[in-house]
């Protein structure tokens, strides 16, 4: 039988009792057999799955009156569904409906919470998340990623992600420290303690092998590394790197392949939600982390699921949260779903991200996602990684920076206006630039 990982560190919670204790004995039978959630034949991850649906709607029907007034308003005389397909029946949870209020959703009596991570509310007031100790340090870490996850005690991975309100810094951290016993450089995103050149110099110092972050901070680092005499491949000698927190295209990935000389690879999560989607080293798509998450694709307009490979907005409902679970949250966020017939061997089902919803740039008759618009740009080996996409009366106007070329500012334009008009069919303005403000927070691509 093969010997599966087990995780470097576990936790003990006092006096812990929670509707999703049995799930560790489910997950300690796939251990015993060798196997992890991500291989398991479809039916054997969907029996899974309404299980874990069922204890979440079961949780919450007891522990919230939102939750519980919702539910019944919807016809449930009882918290269950007999298979999948009936979630649909289950009302979705609106971002506007939790914004500001930090009790709405909370299932747990206020002295169990742990942790609290709220988004930025750059959008609105912010959405709080709550989390038991059991959530963070039990329940989250029960599913094995073993051939997604290949770290291991003998990694050092350096966490340049935010550790202020919002999860991924944390998160990040407990995945490698307890789930693979890897030493973690905390760096942060370039705050106060945590300057660039000082995070690149830990880097070095202590031979990261893993980087997790943006991929504008990805680009921003080693873009300083060059200023500050230290050597990509050499003194920073990486063998992957997860991005999370952004979006960006698998153009603008290849491209950080390249200038760090290693594998890149897309995470996709959120602070509400946690994890969502790995990519594998395929890179065709994101697998959907289905020990942690159930993901329905609908059409934002009539909230009707929609089938395989059609694209709308991606609801997710959390699997293994007693604090503060996410039942159909609306993401806000854009993709399709498909079966996986993937190489790597994962079952698990592939999520392709298309962008945000508000962030979709009309042009002529058609909605163009800025991903696929950043896509075409950084097919052209000259253009920098820094841009900006800004949208005026229907009129696209690109501003970019030049990378390592001779051509003047008139050829990029003219080369760019050429590249995108047989790409996307669209006829844009281009301004070439080379003081495209860079930032430590979320990369602001597209104004309008």
């Amino acid at each position: 039988m093969m010997k599966v990982q087990t995780h470097k560190m576990t936790v003990s919670i006092d006096n812990q009792s929670s509707h999703l204790e049995v799930f560790k004995e489910f997950y300690q039978q796939l251990d015993e057999q060798g196997k992890t959630i991500e291989v398991l034949p479809r039916n054997e991850k969907e029996e899974y799955q309404l299980q874990a649906v069922n204890a979440t709607l079961a949780h919450v029907w007891k522990q919230n009156k939102y939750y519980r007034q919702r539910l019944e308003e919807a016809g449930f005389e009882e918290p269950r569904i007999d298979n999948l397909e009936q979630l649909t029946a289950v009302p979705m949870l609106e971002k506007n409906v939790i914004r500001g209020d930090k009790e709405k959703l909370l299932c747990v009596d206020s002295k169990e919470i742990g942790q609290v991570h709220l988004t930025s509310g750059t959008s609105g007031k912010p959405i709080y998340t709550a989390y038991t100790l059991a959530d963070q340090y039990v329940y989250d870490l029960l599913p094995k990623y073993l051939e997604l996850f290949k770290e291991s005690e003998n990694d050092v991975a350096a966490i340049a992600l935010p550790y202020e309100f919002a999860l991924p810094g944390l998160g990040f951290q407990r995945l490698f420290q307890f789930a693979f016993g890897t030493a973690v450089l905390s760096l942060g995103k370039g705050g106060y303690m945590a300057p660039v050149d000082k995070s690149l110099e830990l880097m070095k110092e202590y031979q990261a092998t893993v980087l997790t972050t943006t991929p504008s901070y990805a680009a921003l680092l080693a873009e300083e590394s060059e200023k500050v005499g230290i050597k990509i491949g050499e003194d920073i000698n990486l063998k992957k790197i997860w991005l999370t927190g952004e979006g960006c295209s698998p153009a603008f990935r290849e491209r950080l392949e390249k200038w760090w000389g290693c594998e890149v690879a897309f995470f996709y999560g959120s602070t509400e939600c946690g994890v969502i989607g790995v990519e594998c080293s395929k890179h065709k798509g994101y697998h959907v982390m289905e020990g942690h998450v159930k993901v329905e694709i609908i059409d934002p307009d009539s909230g009707e699921v929609l089938p395989a490979g059609k694209t709308g907005e991606i609801v997710v409902t959390t699997l293994l949260r007693e604090g503060m679970p996410m039942v159909r949250y609306r993401t806000g966020d854009l993709g399709n779903l498909k079966e996986s017939n993937c190489d790597c061997g994962t079952t698990m089902d592939v999520l392709q991200l298309r962008g945000r919803m508000e962030h979709m740039l009309r042009l002529g008759n058609h909605d163009y996602s800025p991903f696929l618009i950043e896509h075409f740009l950084m097919e052209i080996p000259e253009v920098g990684l820094w841009y900006h996409l800004k949208l005026n009366q229907g009129v696209l106007t690109i501003e970019a920076e030049k990378f390592r070329t001779t051509l003047s500012d008139e050829q990029l334009s003219t080369k760019i206006k050429q590249h995108m008009l047989e790409r996307i069919g669209v006829e844009c303005n281009v301004v070439i630039r080379d003081d495209i403000p860079r930032t430590f927070g979320k990369a602001q691509r597209v104004f309008t």
